[in-house]
């Protein structure tokens, strides 16, 4: 497995609406709302509770989360 490589600089808000984009789309988050204070509004499902993310480094380490879940699932099933 690769080691991570830490990042020199904080993601863009650009770079975390394009995981947030994704992570809809393929339906693994029903939504993903930047607010005008920098905050993430993520809903897991419809109906479901509403989370807070503080900033765009926390979309990209749910977006991390959410991809490493999904890896493990897929290696599990073969």
């Amino acid at each position: 497995m690769t080691p991570h490589h830490r990042r020199s600089s904080e993601p863009t808000t650009a770079e975390a609406d394009a995981w947030a984009d994704v992570l809809v789309r393929r339906h693994l988050l029903h939504a993903v709302v930047l607010t005008p204070s920098g905050q993430w509004l993520v809903q897991d499902r419809p109906n479901g509770p509403v989370r807070v993310l503080a900033s765009t480094v926390g979309v990209l380490a749910l977006a991390a989360t959410i991809q490493q879940r999904t890896r493990s699932t897929r290696s599990e099933s073969r």
